[in-house]
């Protein structure tokens, strides 16, 4: 059973940076592809913010290109969001969500990342 668990979110002032990971447990790093993050504020459906591949290829939504920083640890079945200049806007639930070949998505419990103006 794929198990992923998000850590590093909290609460800080605009401006501020937070680094979130995410660990895989239940799967060998030979079977994890995607990795993505996402975030759903209150109200709003939830969004792809950032996507690495298993080669180490990034890409990123608009909205955080040029703060956020997708990076993974195949060691450690991980991948991290490095977020920088964080906006009150940028205030939401962030999921993790990996691509495991031949089983699919697996989703993160989710963590609460809030940014004060």
């Amino acid at each position: 059973q794929v198990q992923l668990v998000e850590s590093g979110g909290g609460l800080v002032q605009a401006g501020g940076s937070l680094r979130l990971s995410c660990a895989a447990s239940g799967v060998s790093f030979f079977s994890l592809n995607g990795m993505y993050w996402y975030r759903q504020s209150p109200g709003k459906q939830r969004d792809w913010i950032a996507g690495i591949t298993s080669g180490g290829s990034t890409n990123y939504a608009d909205s955080v290109k040029g703060r956020f920083t997708i990076s993974r640890d195949n060691a450690k079945n991980a991948v991290y969001l490095q977020m920088n200049s964080l906006k009150p806007d940028d205030t939401a639930v962030y999921y993790c969500k990996v691509y495991v070949s031949g089983s699919g998505d697996f989703w993160g419990q989710g963590i609460q990342v809030s940014v004060s103006s």
